[in-house]
């Protein structure tokens, strides 16, 4: 009897958890093909992380020339060219594009060009062509949101457009405080531009440990970028070549570009999920359970569809875990604790398990070791900037919550110390650590001194 099929497993989408859970079904054994309407690799690649990480290493040169002076180095801040990093990021994404060709190429998985639109709940159109399928996974990844209600917003680009201008602008304005309007404030500052960082809030980067927030408000401001809080739009107007802002105080500012970084949205609009059947939430994201299987029992979704956590490594766990579930015989569910996460301002962020604010709500004896310096580094320049360490620790068990780095390098650091917390490390451990001397790192195992403490009623620990 024929196959009703043409795939035991159809991808949308060939972002970081498409091109994983294809290329992991297929090593199953899996016939997949995969649909991609657009370049390989998904916003991580073409529009995030990485080029987004490469602009970042690009500022960060400014502030390398300026120290450079103090260590006997006479050099000159002269010269920056937009149009070569530019240029140079893209040959750097169109190799990564056609080394995810070669993988899912070496995997057997089938490519398919287009947009993808479902039918019916086992049926895809792309191209004109429909595709049936025993199992579907969508991983189509989310889209800049620009609030449609703004007068003027046409004249307001996104990140997406950002990582493509022909020239950098003279005078910026990035609208928004979450980690891409703090990162790209910090690229366009880094490379000479005249930045604004417009925020509705006191603090950047809601969500994170207020301590944090707070010291990266604060460098933000003194690092030389121009700091609008608790202040919005109201709506923007061309006058000439002139991008003109009007803030809801009453005021008004110039730009050359604006650059709105107020979120993402998934990326469900026309992909005919109510002819599948598959159920969304008011924003668009697609509901899942823990193994993100949808309303439809053969539907799978992935990544920043989904709108839970949206980073690269969460999508590609996520995709291994519904191919192993599906063509392993390994039932895996999707769950994830102290995931480490950064934001590559400047200086830096990263973070790995509770904040202090989540702590003191789930136990009643937090006990919290901070640190505020300025790394060795910066001691012999007329750079003030300050480097925060702080750990969050359970004093009951001694187990260690959280950790939270602000300073060069922090992502780097933090990354091993998830390892620590996933083990399930304790203060005493940390204590018991000999640090590499002199390193701002040495710090996290040095603290001995813990600041005041609030009792506090203790909740469930989700990390068990």
């Amino acid at each position: 009897m024929k196959d009703p099929f043409d795939f035991d497993l159809f991808v949308i989408g060939a972002g970081s958890g498409g091109v994983r859970g294809a290329r992991m079904a297929a090593g199953y054994g899996a016939r997949v093909a995969v649909a991609e309407e657009a370049r390989l690799g998904g916003t991580c690649v073409n529009v995030g992380c990485i080029p987004k990480k490469l602009l970042v290493y690009g500022a960060a040169f400014r502030k390398q020339l300026k120290l450079s002076g103090a260590y006997g180095w006479k050099t000159s801040l002269e010269g920056f060219d937009w149009s070569t990093l530019i240029q140079n990021k893209d040959k750097e994404i169109a190799r990564l594009n056609g080394l995810y060709g070669r993988i899912l190429d070496r995997a057997g998985v089938t490519r398919i060009r287009g947009r993808a639109v479902f039918r019916d709940a086992h049926t895809v159109e792309v191209a004109g062509k429909r595709y049936r399928a025993r199992h579907i996974l969508i991983a189509v990844g989310g889209r800049p949101y620009k609030p449609s209600n703004v007068r003027g917003i046409e004249h307001v680009i996104t990140s997406d457009e950002a990582f493509a201008l022909p020239t950098l602008p003279a005078r910026v304005m990035v609208v928004g405080g979450g980690y891409i309007g703090v990162e790209f404030a910090g690229i366009f500052h880094g490379m000479g531009a005249d930045v604004t960082l417009l925020h509705r809030r006191d603090r950047v980067l809601r969500g994170f440990d207020e301590d944090l927030r707070r010291a990266l408000t604060e460098q933000l401001g003194q690092g030389g970028i121009r700091m609008r809080l608790n202040t919005t739009a109201n709506h923007f107007e061309k006058r000439g070549h002139d991008l003109v802002a009007h803030f809801s105080d009453g005021s008004t500012q110039a730009f050359d570009q604006i650059l709105c970084a107020t979120g993402r949205r998934p990326y469900t609009s026309g992909l005919g999920l109510d002819a599948a059947g598959v159920t969304t939430d008011e924003k668009g994201a697609i509901e899942v359970d823990d193994y993100r299987q949808t309303s439809v029992p053969h539907i799978y979704a992935v990544g920043d569809v989904t709108d839970r956590l949206n980073l690269t490594p969460i999508a590609l766990a996520e995709g291994m875990a519904v191919a192993a579930t599906l063509f392993d015989n390994r039932p895996t569910k999707a769950l994830f604790c102290n995931v480490p996460t950064a934001v590559f301002s400047q200086p830096e962020l990263a973070t790995v398990g509770l904040t202090e604010q989540q702590a003191r709500k789930r136990y009643s004896n937090v006990r919290i070791y901070r640190s505020s310096f300025r790394a060795l580094k910066l001691t012999i320049t007329s750079l003030q900037e300050r480097s925060m360490m702080k750990l969050v620790v359970d004093a009951d068990s001694d187990k260690v919550l959280g950790v939270h780095v602000l300073g060069d390098s922090a992502a780097e650091m933090v990354q091993g110390f998830a390892v620590a917390l996933q083990c399930g490390v304790t203060k005493t451990q940390l204590d018991r650590t000999i640090g590499i001397h002199p390193t701002a790192a040495e710090e996290l195992v040095t603290m001995r001194t813990p600041v005041a403490l609030t009792p506090t009623k203790p909740l469930r620990d989700p990390c068990g």
